[in-house]
């Protein structure tokens, strides 16, 4: 399929999957693009479609970027899900430099001066190195967790990476994630029961205090709002 091809299909498709299921979404993404993959954060929305994945296309690719600073709990979940869905392997993308290393070319602690920098070196470019080898990709993100993902489309063409990008459950509130999430018992981040609704790294991500936006624990004290994998 040339990219003239895949535009006019995900200009067609955009509009007729707008009110599909999320399992109808992944299960045309997996029918019409067998080379797929996930990329899973382990947070609330993710572990969602992991579920989901499991039940609709069980043999599709899923990811995460260690990015070396995760939570102790993040890293917990990844294997507590590694237990109930043994058959998937959850791939591990690591940066190419290692904490060490990066102190040693950039100084310590290098999300304190340079946040855009840090995620660049331990998030983008792993990310864009692996999904180099796709024709497209889903996420978990949600229009309503940010302004800058209130536009996003069930199916769309990601011009910065370059492939099909499907967001099956980009029209769901929060209350939708949790209510899945309930319902079929699956294995969720503890950290979400702490006030720490967005989870990212440990060092740039603290609680959210009540009457707080859900993503103010991001870089909070900056005006970061995005570590740039969805723009």
């Amino acid at each position: 399929m040339n990219l003239f091809e895949k535009e006019a299909l995900i200009n067609e498709k955009a509009v007729e999957l707008e009110t599909a299921s999320p399992e109808e979404i992944v299960r045309f993404a997996a029918d019409t693009f067998p080379n797929l993959t996930f990329a899973c954060s382990f947070g609330a929305e993710d572990v969602v479609l992991v579920d989901i994945l499991q039940k609709v296309s069980p043999k599709t690719d899923i990811f995460y970027l260690d990015t070396d600073f995760h939570f102790k709990e993040t890293y917990e979940t990844r294997d507590l899900l590694k237990q109930r869905y043994p058959g998937i392997p959850f791939v591990e993308v690591k940066p190419e430099l290692t904490p060490e290393e990066q102190a040693a070319q950039f100084g310590d602690e290098l999300w304190k001066k340079d946040a855009n920098q840090c995620c660049n070196i331990r998030k983008v470019a792993p990310l864009t190195s692996i999904l180099s080898k796709y024709e497209a990709w889903i996420t978990g993100i949600r229009r309503d967790q940010a302004p800058t993902r209130a536009n996003a489309k069930k199916i769309e063409y990601d011009a910065k990476f370059g492939l099909v990008k499907f967001n099956p459950i980009a029209s769901w509130s929060n209350e939708e994630v949790w209510a899945y999430i309930r319902e079929h018992n699956v294995i969720y981040n503890p950290l979400h029961d702490r006030n720490y609704p967005s989870i990212g790294c440990e060092y740039c991500t603290r609680q959210v205090m009540p009457g707080e936006d859900p993503r103010a624990g991001r870089w909070s004290g900056n005006e970061k709002t995005e570590c740039g994998l969805h723009k």
